[in-house]
């Protein structure tokens, strides 16, 4: 059930996590009894944040769901589907697809963690799409005892208990609501400018839109417009269509990326960036993502135009990308309908954080919300003045872990307890 940690990092390589072992439970029994006779425990998703936000320390135990059954059990007549806390998203993706119906978005890459996901905040793209969150109507927790606890919407707890940051308990099954299975067709299209953009008509094209910069420029390289074939088809006049296939990062196989053209296909074929066939390699990059309230959009695209040379020399790519508000306490988009600012970095952290601190002072007007898994250095007393709901999360907390025993570093400093 253990196995040794040494060392095992996460998905870019940049963070090597301080647990003496890896504990892999194959079933819900082993899982509490460990839950159960451990001081410190921290759950590990598929690695694919960027800060050492599932670093349960030294004498903590880090704890993989993957071992444990797949389950993904779609509910038609419902609408609904409970999955375990380990699936990955191109799974479930897959499996509620075979049963004609869909997930109302997905992220960029199908082959995070449900569980995991939800926890940090991580969104898809759409002006009128809640984050992944938002489809979760359930949520199922192994806590400090090693009991299940079951919070369904409509609870008091259940806006905090979904993007709950892993410090509540493990997470062992969440569902979702669903909706009849519908297709996208992806349009890619090439450069325009930023002098004169109408933000909000560009983010109002389609189903999800995503604008990408490599801030080399003042404006945009690539805008990737998704439509779902059941809704109005837009015109997207401020940019020529592509004449080849592209790839989000300019010199990366476009092979990797979902089909383009137009070509009508499946939800879960479409919504992502890249393949569910395709595994990405651990590697040469960071990322940092800033979530703000949308009116923001065009001010805090010129705040980022005013210093892209100091951007410029780091960065792989942007991309910008709208999310509707939801409910969730600790969400990025908690209360408010938000632009997001997503930086892919070279793969240099101190090349790469003193660009991060000046991005950071470029936004500081706008109120952002960084993203929970990825490299930010916003102080956590400014960082908890951003989230109204704080409070009634750190007081959830101390309710169903009184000994802390999810809570590490990184989230206690959150908490600020």
């Amino acid at each position: 059930m253990a196995e040794p940690a040494g060392p095992l990092t996460n998905w870019a390589g940049n963070i090597t996590y301080s647990a003496k072992e890896l504990h892999r439970p194959h079933s819900l029994d082993a899982l509490r009894t460990l839950v159960a006779q451990s001081a410190r425990v921290r759950v590990l998703g598929s690695g694919h944040s960027f800060n050492e936000i599932a670093d349960p320390g030294s004498e903590g135990v880090l704890l993989s769901l993957t071992a444990l059954p797949p389950s993904v059990e779609v509910d038609t007549a419902a609408r609904t589907v409970r999955v375990a806390g380990g699936v990955r998203y191109a799974e479930l993706a897959r499996r509620v697809h075979e049963h004609g119906l869909a997930l109302h978005n997905m992220a960029s890459l199908p082959h995070i963690s449900v569980a995991g996901s939800v926890a940090t905040g991580t969104h898809g793209s759409g002006n009128t799409n809640g984050s992944l969150a938002s489809a979760v109507r359930e949520v199922e927790l192994v806590t400090d005892g090693g009991s299940t606890v079951t919070i369904g919407r409509g609870s008091s707890r259940f806006d905090g208990a979904v993007t709950a940051l892993g410090a509540l308990g493990v997470v062992t099954a969440l569902t979702l609501d669903l909706e009849p299975d519908f297709e996208v067709a992806q349009h890619v299209y090439g450069r325009f400018p930023l002098a004169g953009l109408d933000f909000e008509a560009v983010a109002a094209t389609a189903y999800s839109v995503s604008l990408f910069t490599d801030w080399r420029q003042s404006g945009f390289v690539q805008a990737w417009v998704k439509r779902r074939t059941d809704q109005p088809q837009h015109d997207f006049p401020w940019a020529a269509p592509a004449t080849e296939a592209m790839h989000p990062v300019p010199g990366m196989p476009a092979e990797n990326c979902t089909q383009q053209f137009g070509v009508p296909g499946p939800w879960h074929e479409r919504l992502p960036h890249f393949r569910a066939e395709f595994t990405p390699s651990s590697g040469a990059e960071l990322q940092s993502e800033y979530l703000l309230p949308r009116p923001y959009a065009l001010d805090a695209l010129h705040a980022l135009d005013a210093i892209r040379g100091t951007i410029a020399p780091v960065l792989q790519i942007c991309e910008v990308r709208t999310v509707a508000a939801d409910t969730q306490w600790l969400s990025p988009a908690y209360g408010r309908d938000t632009v997001a600012f997503h930086f892919t970095w070279i793969d240099d952290t101190a090349a790469v954080l003193p660009v991060v601190r000046r991005l950071e002072k470029a936004l500081a007007p706008f109120d952002p919300r960084p993203h929970w898994g990825k490299v930010f250095t916003t102080p956590p007393a400014r960082l908890r003045n951003r989230y109204p709901r704080l409070d009634a999360f750190r007081t959830l907390a101390e309710d169903l872990d009184p000994t802390g025993k999810f809570r590490n570093t990184f989230v206690r400093e959150v908490l600020g307890a």
